[in-house]
C-alpha cells in the first residue's frame, strides 16, 4: 500500500501535468470576451476601404455639383454669346448703310460741286489720288475704272474723265522714255471711234482695201478686238455695203444681236442663241435681252468663211469669239464684182459715204485669204492676249493701230492699203482718238 509520501508526489505531478491545459483554456475564455491583436488585423482593412468609398462618393458629388454649375456657366456664355453675335450683324448692317449714306453724300456733294462750276478743284484732286494708286502700270479701260476715284470722275463727267485715262497712260508712257530719247518699251494704242447717236461727230478712217482684189469669195479669215462703247441697231466697226453680194460688214445689228454680213448673207444672230451662247461674263442683262458690256470690256471677234459648191456639206462661215465656235451659217458667196471701193474703219462705206458708224475701240484688224481652223483661232486669240499676224501664211490687210500719233494707219500686210482718216464733206467732223487702251 502506497505511503503518504508516495500520494503527495503522485498529486504533484499531476498538477505539473495540468498546468498547461489550464492556461491554455483560460487564454481562449479571455479570448472570446476580448478581441485578439489578430482579429484587429483582420477586420481593419474593411473598415478603412469603406472610409475611402465613402470619401469618393463625397468627391463624385462634389464634382457632380461643379458640373451642374459648369453646365449653367457654358448656357449662360452660349446666350451671351447670341447675344453678341446679334449686336455684330445689327453693326454690319449699320456700318453698310452708312457707307452707302456716305458714298451717296460724298457723290452728291461732288456732283453739286461740279455744277457749282468749281471742277477745277476737286477733278484734280481726284485726278492726283488716282494717278497715285495706279502707279507707272498702264491700265486699261476697264482696269482704270476700278479705281474708286477714277470711277467718280466717270459718273461725273465721261468726256473728262476718258480724258484723263488718256493722259495717264501717255505721262506713264513718257515715263518710259530715257537718255537718247528712244522708247525703251514699246507701247501698244488702238482707235476709239465716236459713232453716229444724235449729237456726236462721225469719225472713221478710209482705205482703199477691196475685197473683190483678193478674191475673198473664195475663202477668208477676219480677226479683229472691238471694246463697244455703245451698242444700238445697226453699227459697224468696219465694212462696205449694206446689201447684195458686195457686202462684207462686221459689226452689230441690234444691241442685242450680231452682225457679220458677207455677200448676200447678213448671218445676224442673238448673243445667247449663238450655237455656243456667249457666257455671263462677256455679257450684260438688260431687261430681257442680253447685251455686249460697255464697261471697257475687250472681245475677240474671228469670222471664217470657206467656199463651197455644195452648201450642204459643210459649214461656209464659222463665227468664233474669244477663241470659242459661236456661230455657224450654210450659204455660198458666189462672186463680188462692182466698183464701190474700199472698206471703211468705224462704220461701213456706203458708195464712197459714212454710213452706220459704232462707238467703239478697234485693234488689230487682219484679213487672209483662206479659211483658218480652230487651232489657229485659238492660237491668234492667245487666252485675251493679241499676238502679231504679220508673218502668217495668206495675210491680205493688217493695221496694227499702233502709230499712236498721225492721221494714217499703215497696213503691214504688204499690200499698202493704208488708212486715212476722214472727214465728211459739209459736217463739223473730229478724227479718231488714239488710246493706250488696249486688248
Amino acid at each position: 500500500m502506497p505511503t503518504m509520501e508516495e500520494i503527495r508526489t503522485a498529486l504533484g505531478n499531476m498538477d505539473k501535468s495540468s498546468e498547461k491545459p489550464l492556461i491554455e483554456t483560460s487564454n481562449i475564455l479571455n479570448e472570446n470576451i476580448n478581441p485578439t491583436p489578430a482579429s484587429e488585423k483582420l477586420f481593419a482593412p474593411v473598415e478603412k476601404l469603406q472610409r475611402e468609398i465613402q470619401d469618393r462618393d463625397k468627391i463624385i458629388e462634389s464634382l457632380k455639383n461643379e458640373s451642374i454649375e459648369l453646365k449653367n456657366q457654358v448656357s449662360r456664355v452660349e446666350e451671351e454669346k447670341s447675344s453678341i453675335l446679334e449686336e455684330l450683324e445689327k453693326s454690319r448692317w449699320l456700318e453698310s448703310k452708312v457707307a452707302v449714306a456716305t458714298k451717296k453724300v460724298y457723290e452728291d456733294k461732288v456732283k453739286s460741286v461740279i455744277n457749282e462750276r468749281v471742277d477745277s478743284k476737286i477733278i484734280p484732286i481726284l485726278t492726283v489720288v488716282a494717278r497715285k494708286k495706279q502707279g507707272n502700270k498702264q491700265l486699261n479701260w476697264g482696269n482704270w475704272l476700278k479705281i474708286h476715284e477714277n470711277r467718280y470722275l466717270y459718273e461725273l463727267n465721261k468726256d473728262i474723265a476718258k480724258k484723263i485715262f488718256e493722259d495717264t497712260n501717255a505721262l506713264i508712257s513718257k515715263k518710259r522714255t530715257r537718255g537718247s530719247g528712244k522708247e525703251q518699251e514699246s507701247v501698244n494704242y488702238s482707235l476709239s471711234f465716236t459713232g453716229n447717236s444724235t449729237g456726236a461727230t462721225r469719225t472713221y478712217v478710209t482705205t482703199d482695201f477691196n475685197p473683190d482684189d483678193y478674191d475673198l469669195n473664195l475663202g477668208f479669215t477676219v480677226s479683229y478686238w472691238v471694246r463697244p462703247d455703245e451698242v444700238g441697231n445697226t453699227m459697224f466697226a468696219f465694212g462696205r455695203k449694206h446689201s447684195n453680194n458686195q457686202r462684207f460688214t462686221f459689226g452689230i445689228n441690234r444691241k442685242r444681236q450680231s452682225y457679220f454680213g458677207v455677200g448676200s448673207n447678213t448671218g445676224v444672230k442673238a448673243w445667247v442663241n449663238m450655237d455656243t451662247p456667249l457666257e455671263e461674263s462677256l455679257l450684260v442683262e438688260d431687261g430681257s435681252y442680253w447685251n455686249l458690256k460697255t464697261d471697257g470690256t475687250w472681245y475677240h471677234i474671228i469670222v471664217t468663211y470657206d467656199d463651197r459648191t455644195d452648201t450642204s456639206s459643210g459649214t461656209a462661215r464659222k463665227v468664233y469669239v474669244n477663241g470659242v465656235l459661236r456661230q455657224t451659217d450654210n450659204f455660198n458667196w458666189s462672186n463680188t464684182g462692182g466698183s464701190l471701193g474700199g472698206m471703211y474703219f468705224g462704220c461701213r462705206n456706203l458708195s464712197g459715204d459714212y454710213n452706220n458708224g459704232w462707238a467703239c475701240g478697234l485693234d488689230e484688224v487682219s484679213i487672209f485669204n483662206t479659211a483658218k481652223d480652230a487651232t489657229w483661232v485659238s492660237n491668234a486669240y492667245n487666252s485675251g492676249a493679241p499676238t502679231d499676224l504679220q508673218s502668217e501664211s495668206g495675210i491680205v490687210g493688217y493695221w496694227k493701230f499702233n502709230e499712236g500719233s498721225g492721221t494714217t494707219i499703215k497696213d503691214y500686210s504688204g499690200n499698202n492699203n493704208h488708212g486715212t482718216f476722214g472727214a465728211i464733206s459739209g459736217d463739223t467732223t473730229d478724227y479718231p482718238t488714239w488710246s493706250t487702251d488696249t486688248p
